[in-house]
């Protein structure tokens, strides 16, 4: 069990053109990448639950928990210390509520919330949702209290709306738990180590017996490691015997995995103090950055960060220097018969890259930039390049700098020529998003950014439309619209894209479209002055081969009469037209016809255009049944243009509609 097991989705598309230099394609990086690399993501998608499911061993306190969050409207907060799988326990128990869709016409949410954020919708739970909300990374008093005040009208409506919601709370701030909270919160145990690593190692099929696991420094290991270490040790015994370098037995490969959670820090450490000079020290980062690589890859990423850091080359021909291969082997790296440099140590580079950025704080911006450009070069494969994004993202994470990685978003992003985005500065992002202390850091950026007029480059909006559509939608979908409708408000082909990703992202669920028709009615009457672009894309939004099925219609009702209201008119004709055809192709869809001639409200100019529109749309030379659909059309109009009182809607009319 961990406190985070799951995946996330990157399927970049198309060929990538990064300014100046080679142009290079990203084929095949799908849908899997993170999962290959070993990357921890805060996506709950159902998929990654029942993965997470097979590899969950319940800690203590976990079935008084589950007992608690059965009855509908209830809240659970858990509360425990670090390490002891309390986010994965909160999935686990909101996910065993039972299977996803609901009694009605809509699916159950699985969400997780949001901790804070000015642009958030108001939270709207239905009947069998459940929420996660996740505290535990807060670290001060201050952000707690807020927090708890925010949770309180949370759970209010979570109880009133018969959903549920699971609660984790941050470890030491018991003295300030709000008294409210006690009647709900339950304190988890650890589970057992040995169990919980039983169980990933039974899941990758590894031969093994019960009294393999019993030497005392695993027990000891698995009586005081975090949950996530202990799956990190099964998952290096796999690795182990995946690489058929460490013998053919469960014993050896424990045995190598063993030592490269205990031993591979002190190994790192000894190394680089014995090797003092700054050329030694870069080949061994670099490998360590880029291995698997081919050797003249690592050469030139080698070459590259020295010039980075500034380092003077040797005044004698490279002929007279240390040649490269025993430069290789006094570092102990090797060189497989493909060409491919690796450390002869399982787990060595990420112990050589944590004690980098841990230890030499002041090279870590050259790192960034070098980083920045070494991903770049032309011999890297596909898999190349996304293990260097990860393995830089997640030490750069690890210090506290997530602007690091953010900056390389950018910088890839805008340096990006043609229509597709550059699945680099996706990778990077995709893995900030999914990040359990940061991606909320990663969340109000992508805010930031999108709500600034005219900062934004076609590159990086493309960017931040991918992150919301193939990331951000899996883990708030709520934020992931919001994000999205700032980028199609813009102008020029990028934000015509993101309209589509949202216009789909939308259709694709009835309460983000219910979100989506009430954020663009309230903004386009807001701003009446740059109503344009949102009735537009309101518009859009209302076509029928947008609209879920079945239709919505008291949404639909609510768009249309927004539409409606206010100009421009021409944007009536694509709308109406579109659900004359509707009607004519099915019959069921009639409700339309009545729904249309009720959203405006009676006012006698826009029942006129309607008319208009329905004599146009229903030309002789078009099919009889479009006669009969515009024939019933008309009589709607008529009865509500002559039957309507006088004081229906008489000083209601648009500016154009009185032309």
């Amino acid at each position: 069990m961990t406190e985070q097991d799951s995946v996330t989705v990157n399927d970049p598309r198309g060929p990538v053109n990064n300014g100046e230099g080679h142009q290079y394609v990203f084929y095949g990086v799908g849908a899997d990448w993170m999962i290959r690399k070993g990357v921890e993501s805060l996506r709950i998608t159902r998929e990654d639950r029942v993965r997470l499911a097979d590899r969950f061993v319940p800690p203590m306190g976990y079935r008084a928990a589950a007992d608690r969050l059965e009855k509908p409207g209830s809240v659970v907060l858990l509360e425990g210390l670090p390490g002891n799988g309390r986010r994965a326990a909160s999935i686990m128990l909101l996910h065993e509520l039972g299977e996803d869709g609901g009694n009605d016409e809509e699916e159950v949410r699985f969400e997780e919330l949001p901790v804070t954020g000015k642009d958030e919708n108001p939270l709207v739970p239905g009947m069998g949702d459940r929420f996660l909300l996740d505290l535990s990374g807060i670290a001060d008093e201050e952000t707690y209290d807020k927090a708890q005040r925010h949770l309180a009208m949370r759970r209010s409506q979570v109880h009133q709306a018969g959903a549920h919601m699971v609660v984790v709370l941050p470890s030491g701030m018991e003295h300030i738990h709000s008294p409210d909270l006690g009647p709900h919160t339950v304190r988890l145990g650890r589970p057992r180590g040995v169990a919980v690593v039983t169980r990933y190692l039974r899941m990758d099929r590894m031969p093994f017996r019960p009294a393999d696991l019993g030497s005392d420094d695993l027990q000891h290991l698995c009586g005081r490691s975090p949950m996530r270490d202990l799956a990190r040790l099964a998952g290096l015994v796999r690795a182990a015997r995946d690489s058929g370098r460490f013998g053919t037995d469960f014993a050896g490969w424990l045995d190598q995995a063993m030592h490269a959670v205990t031993d591979r820090a002190d190994e790192v450490r000894r190394q680089v103090a014995a090797v003092r000079t700054a050329p030694e020290r870069a080949l061994l980062l670099a490998t360590a950055m880029f291995e698997e690589a081919r050797a003249d890859t690592v050469y030139e990423a080698w070459q590259g960060l020295m010039k980075t850091v500034r380092h003077e080359e040797e005044v004698t021909t490279e002929l007279a220097r240390t040649d490269f291969g025993e430069r290789l082997a006094g570092l102990r790296i090797e060189r497989d018969p493909d060409g491919r440099l690796r450390f002869e140590q399982l787990a060595y580079a990420d112990a050589v890259r944590t004690y980098f950025w841990a230890n030499f704080p002041g090279v870590r911006d050259d790192l960034r930039d070098w980083i920045g450009r070494a991903a770049g070069l032309r011999g890297l494969t596909t898999d190349d390049r996304v293990n260097v994004i990860v393995r830089f993202g997640e030490r750069a994470l690890a210090v506290g700098r997530p602007d690091h990685l953010f900056d390389l978003v950018e910088r890839w992003a805008d340096r990006a020529t043609g229509t597709p985005c550059d699945p680099r500065a996706v990778a990077a992002l995709e893995l900030g998003l999914g990040h359990e202390r940061f991606g909320g850091w990663f969340r109000r950026r992508m805010y930031e950014r999108v709500v600034r007029s005219g900062t934004l480059s076609d590159g990086l909006a493309r960017v931040l439309t991918t992150a919301c559509v193939q990331s951000l939608n899996a883990t708030h979908p709520d934020q992931a619209v919001v994000r999205l409708h700032y980028l199609a408000v813009r102008k020029g082909e990028a934000a015509r894209e993101a309209q589509e990703a949202l216009l789909d992202l939308a259709s694709s669920d009835r309460r983000l479209f219910r979100l989506m028709i009430d954020r663009l009615r309230d903004r386009s009457r807001r701003e009446p002055h740059e109503a344009g672009p949102h009735l537009q894309l309101l518009t859009a939004l209302l076509m029928n081969h947008q609209a879920p099925d079945p239709p919505p219609w008291p949404d639909l009702f609510l768009g249309w009469e927004a539409v409606f209201s206010q100009p421009p008119t021409d944007l009536w004709n694509p709308l109406v037209s579109s659900w004359l055809n509707a009607v004519a192709g099915d019959s069921t869809q009639g409700m339309a016809l009545e729904v249309i001639v009720g959203a405006t409200r009676g006012r006698a100019a826009a029942l006129h255009r309607l008319y208009i529109i329905a004599c146009a749309w229903a030309e002789p030379a078009r099919h009889p049944s479009q006669a009969a659909v515009a024939a019933l059309f008309w009589q709607y109009i008529d009865h509500v243009q002559y039957g309507r009182t006088e004081r229906a809607d008489a000083g209601s009319q648009t500016t154009e509609e009185a032309r």
